[in-house]
């Protein structure tokens, strides 16, 4: 049975971990994320499907982990504006999601969360709340340079954010290039600071 509370990001030996993504990343490309079992992740990586489990709770948790991003993501490094800041987000949002590993796991795993309340909260719980710890950040770096007059939910930015490039790619399939990119952190840094101002009062 799977640990109901995995260490996502805490493995024991780093070793182990990658080994383990690794393996989970060349049998999606092999199989589809319907053929990936546990089992198979495990004989290829050479580890017990306990150590699995210790850092991953489900084969959802780690093939996201293995195509998308884990729990060591950071922010972009200071640009000295909220509209650079956010820029540099969409482009690593976009490179995490363009490469053909991600590709192939997000339409399936959309279908799984979709039937699976459980596994939605686990995503709220680690990798969605890592994401929005990040923009955090680049919220709370405006606010100390004046750009917003005060804290923001980073929930509405995350959604700013994720939602055109998630529509882009997986529901219209538009090409997302640097010009897309720059007007999408335009129009995200002008309303966040807008309404940033409206609730200042």
């Amino acid at each position: 049975m799977p640990n109901p509370t995995p260490r996502l990001g805490r493995p024991r030996d780093s070793q182990i971990d990658s080994t383990v993504l690794r393996a989970a990343r060349e049998l999606l490309a092999e199989v589809g994320y319907a053929g990936v079992a546990m089992d198979a992740i495990a004989a290829r990586a050479g580890v017990g499907k306990a150590a699995i489990y210790r850092r991953f709770g489900s084969k959802a948790e780690l093939l996201f982990a293995s195509a998308v991003h884990g729990m060591d993501i950071e922010p972009p490094p200071d640009t000295g504006s909220l509209r650079g800041d956010v820029r540099a987000m969409a482009g690593l949002a976009l490179e995490r999601l363009s490469t053909p590993a991600a590709r192939m796991l997000t339409p399936a795993l959309m279908v799984e969360m979709a039937r699976d309340p459980a596994l939605v909260a686990r995503f709220q719980g680690t990798f969605i709340a890592q994401e929005r710890r990040d923009l955090t950040a680049i919220l709370e770096r405006a606010e100390k340079r004046g750009e917003l007059p005060g804290p923001l939910d980073p929930t509405v930015a995350h959604l700013l954010l994720g939602g055109p490039l998630f529509l882009a790619l997986f529901a219209f399939h538009l090409p997302v290039d640097d010009i897309l990119l720059d007007e999408l952190a335009s129009v995200i840094a002008a309303g966040l600071i807008a309404r940033s101002r409206d609730a200042a009062g």
